[in-house]
């Protein structure tokens, strides 16, 4: 039963009932009602974003997944350019120095990619902006260590045309140590048998007739034959520019392209052709032109042996 209500009536000094038009009853009813329904849409609303469906809560788990792969990857590719960016300055101060060879050019190495719309296709996903940027960083990556991978292999041919090219070079006597004294050195001097002044062009080792003479580098015989000069002579071919002589040799044991190994023997000392007593006459060339013989012996003389040999050349008479 609905409870009755007054009011005080100042006028009368008593008590009046209220009367509460049906007007008013309906239009407090009707607005309770609204704002019943306004509460209740604004909880689902609100419950609506903290109870999600499954296949939203799927989403959201792939789409972390893929952003924490996108971290990771990014970290890796970051970690990958610092090590190729330590490797190219190594290769180009390093590798290719040493080697002689010029360095890659910086704008070489890090070019891009041309073609304005190479990445359209990435376009138009919620994360556009991650997957093209990732994919630029992985193809200019990729790209340097192609540029990369190709010095590398040439590094790798410079290598073994060095280890050649060192094992060619004319870098010990051709006679054995304590089986000689040197005779004459690179220098101008009088010739024994002309007498006139000219210059010699290699060094003369006087020895017995018969001491063994080696190549003293690895090459081909291109030459061995006896002529009115050099008598019985040895020409070898060691590429890379060199070129040495053995001559006035009482016999030859190799033939003319015959290869021949640093330290093989090839003849023996004699005293054929122009020449007054028996000894090597040996000469360096390096892209055809005569240099100094003693600027070749490194492979098996110490300092001080190196010091006696240049004062024994700077003294001693030619013999041929």
């Amino acid at each position: 039963m609905a409870k009755v209500k007054y009011y005080y009536d100042e006028d009368t000094l008593s008590y009046r009932k209220i009367s509460v038009k049906k007007s008013d009853y309906y239009r407090k009813i009707l607005f309770s009602f609204l704002g019943v329904i306004l509460i209740a849409f604004i909880g689902f609303i609100g419950f609506s974003q903290i109870i999600k469906s499954p296949t939203e809560r799927a989403q959201e788990r792939e789409l972390e997944n893929l952003k924490f792969h996108y971290d990771l990857i990014d970290r890796r590719v970051a970690e990958t350019s610092e090590i190729l960016n330590q490797l190219q300055e190594r290769d180009n101060n390093i590798y290719r120095s040493y080697f002689e060879a010029n360095p890659i050019p910086e704008e070489q190495r890090k070019a891009g990619f041309g073609g304005v719309n190479r990445y359209k296709s990435l376009e138009g996903f919620d994360n556009s902006g991650l997957i093209k940027q990732l994919t630029k960083e992985v193809d200019i990556l990729s790209k340097q260590m192609v540029v990369q991978s190709k010095s590398l292999d040439e590094i790798v041919t410079l290598a073994k045309e060095k280890k050649v090219m060192l094992a060619s070079i004319p870098a010990i006597l051709p006679i054995k140590k304590g089986d000689f004294y040197v005779a004459s050195g690179y220098k101008m001097r009088m010739h024994p048998i002309l007498k006139i002044n000219k210059f010699h062009k290699g060094m003369d080792f006087t020895a017995p007739k018969g001491t063994p003479v080696y190549a003293s580098g690895d090459g081909v015989v291109s030459l061995a034959q006896r002529s009115s000069t050099f008598g019985k002579v040895i020409f070898i071919e060691h590429g890379f520019g060199y070129k040495t002589v053995y001559a006035h040799l009482s016999k030859m044991a190799v033939r003319k392209r015959k290869k021949v190994k640093r330290g093989d023997l090839i003849g023996y000392v004699g005293n054929t052709g122009l020449s007054v007593a028996p000894h090597l006459h040996y000469e360096v060339h390096k892209n055809g032109r005569a240099v100094n013989p003693i600027n070749f012996y490194y492979g098996n003389l110490s300092l001080g042996e190196f010091a006696t040999l240049q004062k024994s050349s700077e003294e001693s008479q030619s013999y041929d």
